[in-house]
């Protein structure tokens, strides 16, 4: 690929998203943007245990994770916050876009989706019916964070990496998904932060 699944996200982050205030205080790595809410359950080498709050997402399907594909998906949930919903209403953007892959199974199809956090639960309904709005229940993340620009090879093999910890570690997790975050515009050359995620069942 021309480019990595992050570091488009990261292009089409830094291009849109705007500061806005909110009432919890999130890491330094969502740049005063509202993001989705966690507790930090336990640290170990490598990675980190989250427990995750209900979080609500807008969400498309992409047919892969090619630098087109990700920019066709991106700009439907970003016209989507712009007024392109039941109530014409403009949101504010949040950090970070988030890429879902499950991996390919027994058919041989991969599936992927592009995701937006809303900060909150009462979201309009898109004009656009290939967006859904999601909610993600409650629960544990493992999260494993890397700097610099990353490419797909970085994404995958944190993933990897991940997952080997997490064995290691004896924690059961959804083996066939991952995720992978991206919060920073392109030009931020230091202190990048980039997150893969791997759910507990």
């Amino acid at each position: 690929m021309a480019r990595t699944v992050l570091s488009v996200l990261c292009l089409l982050v830094g291009f849109v998203c705007f500061p806005s205030t909110e009432s919890w205080e999130a890491p330094w790595f969502c740049h005063n943007r509202k993001c989705p809410e966690y507790t930090v359950v336990q640290k170990y080498e490598g990675f980190e245990e989250r427990k995750y709050e209900v979080s609500h997402w807008i969400t498309t399907d992409i047919a892969g994770t090619s630098e087109s594909d990700l920019k066709d998906g991106f700009w439907k949930l970003y016209y989507f916050d712009q007024g392109e919903n039941s109530e014409e209403k403009e949101i504010d953007m949040t950090r970070p876009v988030v890429v879902s892959v499950k991996e390919a199974d027994g058919t041989g199809e991969q599936k992927v989706s592009l995701s937006f956090f809303q900060s909150n639960a009462d979201i309009p309904e898109p004009n656009d019916k290939t967006i859904r709005k999601t909610v993600i229940p409650g629960g544990t993340v493992y999260v494993r964070s890397f700097g610099g620009i990353a490419s797909d090879k970085d994404a995958l093999e944190n993933v990897k990496q991940l997952r080997n910890d997490l064995r290691t570690a004896g924690k059961e997790f959804v083996k066939n998904k991952f995720d992978a975050a991206g919060y920073d515009a392109p030009w931020e050359l230091l202190y990048r932060h980039n997150e893969v995620w791997v759910r507990a069942p």
